[in-house]
């Protein structure tokens, strides 16, 4: 396997796999989470994962790279990753499997994920956002350092309609000033 793999004190966050793709399946056929997703239908089915993992190339540039986030004895457990989005900016998307929630392990995968864009990438700053149902995750992102920048309607496959979507931002100058107020990076 190729690419970055990240280390966190309870993850390993590597490059997605073909082997993945029934946990990737399993995971996302839950309307609990792919109703918080854009780009994920719902029912989610072996064959759409199969699809995704299909298209997936290791060695992308940094704005185009994911990760399979691995937990020891579960295996995986959610994504994490960027996409370019119509602006041409990296946008931070992730899911975590519903029983993995409330456990702080998409903060420590979305640490480990944003450090090491920073150190890796040119942007300056990274783009995501929630649907405006999804205050967990926007916690996350709070806590993580991201700005609300506005919002927008968001088409939702798995809802099959436009969703008010809570746009985000982090700037690289926010990430290092939030590093050196003591905050794990």
């Amino acid at each position: 396997m190729t690419g970055p793999i990240l280390e966190t004190r309870r993850l390993v966050l590597r490059q997605p796999q073909m082997d993945d793709a029934d946990a990737i399946a399993r995971q996302l056929d839950n309307f609990a989470v792919s109703g918080n997703l854009a780009r994920v239908p719902y029912p989610y089915r072996l064959a759409d994962a199969i699809a995704w993992l299909r298209l997936w190339r290791p060695g992308r540039p940094p704005e185009e790279t994911n990760f399979a986030i691995t937990l020891e004895g579960q295996g995986l457990v959610g994504q994490i990753g960027f996409h370019l989005g119509p602006d041409r900016l990296p946008v931070l998307g992730y899911w975590l499997g519903q029983p993995y929630w409330n456990r702080g392990l998409m903060t420590e995968a979305a640490e480990a994920t944003i450090a090491w864009f920073f150190e890796t990438a040119v942007d300056e700053r990274i783009r995501s956002g929630v649907f405006h149902f999804n205050r967990a995750s926007l916690a996350i992102q709070a806590k993580l350092g991201f700005t609300q920048t506005g919002s927008s309607l968001m088409l939702c496959l798995a809802r099959n309609e436009e969703v008010r979507h809570i746009d985000t931002e982090l700037t690289r100058a926010s990430w290092r000033a939030r590093a050196t107020q003591g905050h794990a990076s």
